[in-house]
Parts: structure tokens; sequence; C-alpha cells
């Protein structure tokens, strides 16, 4: 019923691939949140619950960290040098959710580690806020400016997915 969070995601020489499959990721996870609130209210903090709020904390806790440190860091400035002006917007709307979404995952967060807790807590109202909006961003990022990360240089690329990997400490 829940899902795991070992999927196969494409290597850091592809990292539009790699954003987007952190995408689907954050889609997976939010949308997890959901059923816990329902899992929550017919079996209570059991072992399941405790699991499927230590999965989602793991993922909103420290890889979504990283995917927005890829876009902000390195993405980010690479489009803006493209000198487009309405991906200079896009771009600073995407970067004012990313500011947003910290703040509802803030309130999400307390409730998914009570949860871990084994307590039964009425979900915030921030939940189903969270559980929208951060699929609804990534579909934004996807739609508004990764395909233009198609008119960056190979090397530019690359040097993002290098990027990317020494973030995450891979080899």
């Amino acid at each position: 019923m829940w899902p795991s969070d070992d999927a196969s995601f494409p290597r850091f020489d592809e990292p539009v691939g790699m954003l987007t499959a952190c995408h689907d990721k954050v889609r997976r996870f939010a949308a997890l949140g959901l059923k816990l609130e329902t899992h929550l209210a017919e079996h209570g903090a059991d072992g399941q619950a405790a699991g499927a709020a230590e999965q989602i904390l793991r993922y909103f806790d420290i890889a979504a960290p990283l995917h927005h440190a890829d876009e902000e860091e390195d993405l980010f400035p690479a489009l803006r040098a493209l000198d487009d002006a309405q991906l200079h917007a896009a771009l600073s709307r995407i970067e004012a959710e990313h500011v947003a979404l910290a703040a509802l995952w803030q309130a999400v967060r307390s409730w998914l580690l009570a949860v871990v807790a084994g307590q039964v807590l009425p979900a915030p109202n921030a939940l189903s806020e969270f559980a929208r909006a951060y699929p609804a961003h990534a579909a934004d990022e996807e739609a508004l400016l990764y395909p233009a990360a198609a008119r960056l240089a190979p090397e530019v690329l690359a040097q993002i997915g290098q990027r990317m990997q020494a973030r995450r400490g891979a080899a």
C-alpha cells in the first residue's frame, strides 16, 4: 500500500532527467500524506502509519532540499544566463514558491513527527495545501523551466550534473 523510495533515477549526466524523477517522488510522497491522514482515521498511529510518515519525512527533509539546491544554485543561474525575460519571470515566481512550500512543509512536518511518535493528531490545514501546491509547483517547473534547459550548452549541463553528484557525495 505504501510506496518505497527506491525508484531508479536517471544518471547524473542527465540532470534534468534526475530533477524530473525527483518530481515523481514529490507527487508520490505528497499524495501519501493525504493517504496517511485517512489511514490514521481508520487504523490509528500503527506501524504502517509510522513507516509512511518516516518515508515522507526522509524525502522532504533530505532529498527535497538537495533538489531545491540543485535548482537554485545550478540550474536557475544557468537558465538566467539565457537572458530570456519570460524565463526570468518564471524563475522568480518558482523561487518564491520554494519559500512558500518550505513554510507549508514545516507545518506538515510537525504532524508527521507526532505520527512517528505514535500520536494521532488532526492533520494540519497545511496538509491539503501542501499536497496540492507541491505537485503543481513541480508541473510548472517541468512546463516552464526544464524545457529551456535544452538551450544550455552540453558542458553547462555536464557541470550541473557533476555539482548535483557532489552535493550528494555520490561517486
